[in-house]
């Protein structure tokens, strides 16, 4: 079965754009341009990724990502909007979105977003048997998405789990910035490539034993590794 593709857009003509790539790409598509009809979709349907506008009525896209945030953790959210603020991609990260992108844009690069971000997307119970991977004194369970530090549950985003995982299993290498940069956010980054480090120290900060060497190893003028 096609992963299934939420559109919640008030612009029809952008709405309808989006939903025949998408569907000519193979995917199962609903549309909805209203955030209160958006959510009642991800009520009563299952989702694998949204694509939400920011600006849209009867409840903006900040709201209903946080509805959405309340009864559902695992769908794959790609925020829309028109305005290039930093405080809104900020605002709707800190939400819970996976990925953020400004109008106009490429409907190529809202592809390969959405290629990038689904192969992260955990297997059904029925597709993947129980993945744990063990690295130090932290463990990940890939079908969940949880991750735990000596024992304990620790909170990650979508976006620092998703680099953790690339992290780990790419272990004892030596990552460079703009490596991490394409397959963790999903396309070839062209601005500053700071936002890794950024949220390299929220990984240290939430994963580091200050009693132990940095879980996280900075290798100078390249980028990081993760050490087994």
């Amino acid at each position: 079965m096609s992963e299934h593709i939420l559109i919640v857009e008030d612009d029809e003509n952008i709405a309808r754009v989006i939903q025949l790539e998408l569907e000519y790409e193979g995917y199962q598509v609903s549309v909805a341009h209203t955030g209160r009809e958006g959510f009642a979709i991800v009520e009563s349907e299952k989702i694998d990724l949204i694509i939400l506008d920011v600006m849209i009525p009867e409840w903006n896209g900040m709201d209903v990502l946080r509805r959405i945030r309340q009864i559902n953790n695992e769908v794959i959210v790609i925020m829309l909007t028109a305005r290039n603020s930093v405080y809104d991609k900020v605002n709707g990260l800190d939400l819970g979105a996976n990925d953020y992108m400004t109008k106009p844009f490429e409907i190529e690069e809202l592809l390969a977003r959405i290629r990038s971000s689904l192969r992260f997307k955990p297997k059904g119970e029925s597709q993947a048997k129980s993945s744990i991977l063990r690295i130090s004194s932290v463990e990940i369970n890939t079908n969940t998405r949880e991750v735990f530090k000596n024992g304990k549950l620790v909170e990650l985003t979508p976006r620092e789990y998703n680099l953790l995982h690339y992290l780990v299993t790419h272990k004892n290498r030596a990552l460079e910035r703009e490596q991490i940069l394409t397959e963790v956010w999903g396309y070839d980054y062209h601005g500053d490539t700071n936002i890794v480090d950024v949220y390299i120290r929220y990984l240290r900060k939430k994963l580091t034993d200050t009693k132990e060497d940095d879980f996280i190893q900075t290798v100078r003028s390249v980028g990081y590794m993760i050490k087994d």
